[in-house]
């Protein structure tokens, strides 16, 4: 009867570790990796970019960030029902950082130097957050995905509107929540 029970504990275990491997294998596509990154190529040169693909991350961004690696920065990835015009804007945000706007097939629909935006001494929440809201950067069309950047890269690289990314589009948009 022990060795039953062992050998049901061993099945149990082995059946856990299987599971566990075979999550941690699904990473979205052939540029993503278990660390939640995409490896994208722009004007040329290789990025790693943190994925933003539900609304939680997407939320969040780089706020409170100081510095963005010359070679990192963050993919937005929004599922079909949300690709609509989209508006960024930078609360919490202590650098300038730039951002571009690819539509569903990975076309550039707009590109910027977004401005660090900062709550100012004495300034309230609320009128901190309009003034956010009032800079806000948008797509100029629908939009899918979002990259943003350290400050300068899209100048130096020369991207511009109507460029194209190439991008694991059906894994990302697959992952997308």
């Amino acid at each position: 009867m022990a060795s039953g029970r062992n050998l049901i504990i061993l099945l149990c275990l082995a059946a856990i570790v299987g599971i566990v491997v075979l999550s941690r294998g699904c990473g979205g596509g052939s540029g993503s990796s278990a660390s939640g990154t995409e490896s994208v190529v722009i004007g040329g040169e290789k990025f790693a970019l943190e994925v933003a693909d539900d609304d939680a991350k997407r939320e969040h961004g780089l706020m409170g960030r100081t510095e963005i690696p010359d070679h990192g920065g963050m993919l937005f990835v929004f599922p079909d029902r949300k690709v609509a015009l989209q508006k960024f804007w930078m609360k919490n945000c202590p650098i300038d950082m730039d951002i571009i706007y690819l539509d569903r097939q990975g076309f550039v629909t707009a590109k910027y130097r977004m401005k660090a935006m900062i709550r100012n001494p004495g300034e309230s929440e609320s009128d901190y957050e309009t003034r956010c809201q009032e800079d806000e950067y948008s797509s100029n069309l629908p939009a899918q995905f979002a990259i943003e950047l350290k400050a300068g890269t899209l100048d130096r690289l020369k991207v511009k509107v109507e460029d194209h990314i190439q991008l694991d589009l059906a894994g990302l948009k697959a992952a997308a929540r």
